[in-house]
């Protein structure tokens, strides 16, 4: 496969990118111990130069998505993990849950410019970019990426679906950025009232899944359309290219795969959450950012000739946590249980409702069956949760590999 690359950092050697990265991670972490006062409580007694190695990197904490609004009421307004203020940051967002998020002054803050040329846009291209611009920092996460590129945007926002196809007509952009669902009306609309879009060959989009139908459909019409995968708390985290492969995680970041409830890798190819760290972000400087969102490492390198890592995508929410009984049981203590027997390989909860009365019964795989065992597992559900439980011995891998800890099976009665 031929294809462009936007850097030399997209192809380079995995050691020199190894090195590189951690040399940028022990400057994250010492300016974020410096300038971000959580950091400098959380991180009191590491060293940074002693985070060499995706085994040191793990034993850091992880600050979960989920916790942000609790830690940002605390401490207004970033809750002490900003190393910024007012007048040094160019605007501020929220998201959902009373989440606030900085943009600083540097180009193409949120690395979206990468992606962007992965999936065709390139500089002079006139772009109609249909990410929210209000509160949220879609819309400014897109358009500063283009700018980086070269590009002029359109800022057609949401909604508004009969003027924003009119100025399609009208402008003739060569690109859109936004949901896939919006521009699949778009298309629709336009078709319906005999207006002319066609002027569209690339489409970058996020937010939503993207089915393989979709995409297909929209290549019958000439559009090219690729996903990338970001956030509002860390920016561009990883993108899909002309190989159709996965999606290549981002230069501007390193991303662990861990267990839903845990700082700890799991092993390649299982599913677990996607867990951040941005490089040379001054400032917000986040280190191991637990996103909630599931996903697996791939194999191999993409055939696009990128060598970094890749992910299969948004698999689902890591954050599982459920009521028994009007007791909070979450996947931390699934870990916890699992950790008291080494027996155990892996283990999922589940939680059901039968004749009306809540029920937990944990799944473990292990080599052996054993009376013993199960006693004392369920002797730690017991301990752990404050609940009682059922144990049900499973095979070596016969759990599905699809990141569930805690499987609430009432949620479908």
């Amino acid at each position: 496969m031929t294809t462009e690359h936007y850097d030399a950092l997209e192809t380079r050697d995995p050691a020199v990118r190894a090195r590189e990265q951690y040399a940028q991670l022990q400057r994250q972490i010492a300016y974020a111990k410096a300038h971000a006062p959580a950091f400098a409580e959380s991180l009191a007694h590491v060293d940074p130069q002693s985070i060499t190695t995706p085994q040191a990197l793990a034993q850091l904490p992880v600050i979960r998505k989920s916790a942000l609004a609790d830690l940002q009421k605390r401490s207004r307004p970033f809750g002490g993990l900003a190393a910024t203020r007012w007048g040094a940051m160019r605007r501020v967002f929220a998201s959902p849950g009373g989440i606030y998020e900085p943009e600083g002054e540097r180009a193409d803050y949120w690395r979206l410019a990468r992606a962007l040329f992965a999936a065709g846009f390139r500089k002079d291209d006139l772009v109609h970019n249909c990410f929210a611009y209000h509160l949220t920092p879609a819309g400014s996460m897109l358009e500063t990426g283009l700018h980086a590129l070269g590009c002029t945007v359109f800022p057609g926002g949401t909604g508004q679906t009969e003027q924003q196809v009119a100025a399609i007509g009208d402008l003739r952009p060569a690109g859109y950025v936004g949901t896939p669902s919006f521009l699949r009306i778009i298309l629709e609309r336009a078709d319906a009232a005999g207006i002319d879009v066609s002027s569209i060959t690339k489409a970058l989009v996020s937010a939503e899944p993207f089915p393989a139908t979709l995409r297909d459909a929209w290549i019958g019409r000439g559009i090219q359309g690729y996903q990338v995968y970001a956030t509002a708390d860390v920016g561009a985290v990883a993108y899909e290219t002309p190989a159709r492969d996965g999606l290549v995680v981002d230069e501007g970041v390193i991303v662990e795969i861990v267990r839903p409830g845990t700082g700890e890798p799991v092993p390649a190819g299982e599913v677990g959450e996607v867990v951040v760290t941005p490089l040379a972000n001054a400032d917000y400087p986040l280190v191991r950012f637990g996103t909630g969102d599931l996903s697996a490492m791939l194999p191999g390198e993409s055939a696009c000739g990128r060598t970094n890592v890749r992910i299969k995508g948004w698999l689902g929410r890591a954050d599982q946590t459920t009521k028994v009984k009007g007791m909070f049981v979450h996947p931390g203590q699934v870990d916890a249980i699992v950790k008291r027997h080494p027996e155990v390989r892996r283990a999922r909860l589940v939680v059901d409702n039968p004749e009306g009365s809540d029920r937990m019964i944990l799944h473990v795989e292990v080599c052996n069956v054993d009376t013993l065992l199960a006693d004392a597992i369920v002797a730690s559900i017991r301990d752990v949760t404050k609940l009682r439980g059922d144990v049900l011995f499973r095979s070596i891998d016969e759990l599905p590999n699809d990141g569930k800890v805690i499987d609430d099976l009432r949620k479908l009665e």
